[in-house]
């Protein structure tokens, strides 16, 4: 086949390049709505005031608490729209917020039900606008009247892995791939809601276990919450924790207070909290040069909980650790394993009702549902006749006992700026429990959820096994 160029051709080419550039523009795409709450939390009867950036005159807000089903706020208020412009971006924003002025605000109802809500602006004008999207949370009007199970949301960990305005505690994501080292809650903030917490908070709901809700941060400035719940839950992605939060859980626990963190990574990160809950500091690996470091106090130093100056790590919490677990198929470590925790004590109540046998696996049944995965919490094990046990030497309590693990590990980008660190080391993630006044629970992986949204039947009977022995 002749493939030289002919006459035909080249006048078709002419006549493209004749053309005005409209021809073959692509369909302008308008910049989206933005908007942040200026609160992470509010009780019914509290006003919520929302921070809007939009083209166009006019938006409207729409607002549901998502669940099983998603449920509408429905207020007069909220059936008005409510005049918007677009606000510059300060360089700053990651770090210090868009101090962009209020946009609308709206109280809520007194009978609001505590949860999740999910707020969508829509400005109808340019046709093609992208709405944005914002969320808050209801605490309970009278806590723990209608349930004894606090769900405290991931918050400090949604703003952390947010970079918008350029930055977020990472540099994966980070302008110039530079990390982040303080990050505000006022601006637009990326939820993990939906991966993470949506799915347990579904199966909640399916199986008649009533939650009220709060964010990471009441931990912090409303400890008066906890003394109201039987049970105190972490869910998911847990990662970002500072030391009041940290203090008034665990003074919790010695007061006879339960807590099962269905969560890895869990409280792994210490913050610091500035300007009332609207910033979190973290200096990570670069801790030398977060100002605590020049000082003789490191109790508050923002980097691994489990850092040998800060002499704290969150295994005397939780019973476990990332520093003695890591990654199951996920960050090139154990891509092929199976997903799936060895159980070592099926005796044990948590697996009461599971009929799962020592050495059986459970938790990964169905291929796109494996409740191993991504980041894993362990401890320190011996290993006797084929059952584990910890060493302790790492901080996880003395009574704290090993029901089921599975293998995980760093990946050496991730560790090795530790000078503590072993390198090769092999971690695992572990379920186990300890008691200290009150009963500690953890399943030691982010993807716990994942079993419960399919339904797993031995996952989901040691979540009910849980709630129905320490949430009542």
């Amino acid at each position: 086949m002749n493939t030289l160029p002919t006459r035909r051709d080249a006048l078709r080419a002419a006549s493209a390049l004749a053309l005005p550039a409209s021809a073959f523009a692509q369909p302008k795409v308008n910049a989206p709505t933005e908007v942040y709450c200026d609160q992470l939390s509010y009780a019914p009867g509290d006003e919520v005031k929302l921070h809007v950036s939009a083209d166009g005159d006019q938006a409207v807000a729409r607002v549901v608490r998502r669940g099983q089903r998603d449920k509408p706020l429905t207020t007069d208020q909220l059936a008005k729209a409510f005049a918007v412009k677009r606000h510059a971006v300060p360089k700053d924003a990651s770090s210090h917020g868009c101090r962009w002025p209020v946009a609308y605000s709206f109280k809520l109802p007194d009978d609001t039900p505590s949860g999740y809500y999910e707020v969508r602006v829509s400005a109808p004008q340019p046709a093609n606008a992208v709405p944005g999207v914002a969320f808050f949370v209801v605490r309970p009007k009278e806590p723990g009247k209608n349930a004894k199970a606090l769900l405290q949301l991931a918050t400090n960990t949604y703003n952390a892995y947010t970079n918008w305005g350029g930055y977020s505690l990472y540099s994966y994501n980070g302008r110039h791939k530079v990390q982040g080292r303080r990050v505000s809650f006022d601006r637009p903030q990326s939820s993990q809601f939906g991966r993470w917490e949506l799915p347990f908070v579904m199966w909640c709901e399916r199986n008649g276990y009533a939650l009220d809700f709060c964010a990471n941060s009441d931990l912090e400035f409303r400890p008066e919450l906890l003394k109201h719940y039987k049970l105190v839950l972490s869910v998911g992605h847990d990662e970002y924790w500072s030391a009041p939060m940290r203090d008034n859980l665990e003074a919790h626990i010695g007061n006879g207070g339960n807590v099962a963190f269905f969560s890895g990574n869990t409280c792994c990160w210490q913050v610091r909290s500035e300007e009332n809950g609207r910033a979190l500091a973290c200096w990570k690996q670069n801790f030398g040069d977060d100002p605590v470091y020049k000082t003789d106090d490191h109790k508050l130093l923002t980097s691994l909980w489990s850092h040998y100056l800060v002499k704290r790590p969150e295994n005397a919490l939780t019973g476990v650790g990332f520093l003695w677990g890591g990654y199951h198929r996920s960050h090139g470590q154990f891509m092929d394993g199976s997903g799936a925790y060895t159980a070592h004590r099926p005796d044990h109540w948590l697996f009461a009702g599971t009929n799962l046998k020592r050495g059986e696996s459970f938790g990964a049944k169905l291929p796109n549902y494996k409740v191993v995965g991504y980041e894993c919490d362990g401890c320190e094990l011996v290993w006797k006749d084929g059952l584990p046990f910890p060493t302790h030497a790492d901080g996880t309590p003395t009574n704290f006992e090993v029901l089921a693990t599975a293998p995980a590990k760093w990946h050496p980008d991730d560790c090795e700026w530790y000078e503590k660190w072993e390198k090769g080391r092999v971690g695992h993630a572990v379920i186990g429990t300890y008691a200290r006044g009150g009963t500690v629970v953890t399943v030691g992986s982010t993807d716990w959820s994942f079993g419960l949204h399919a339904n797993d039947p031995h996952v989901s009977r040691v979540t009910k096994n849980v709630f129905d022995k320490l949430g009542k």
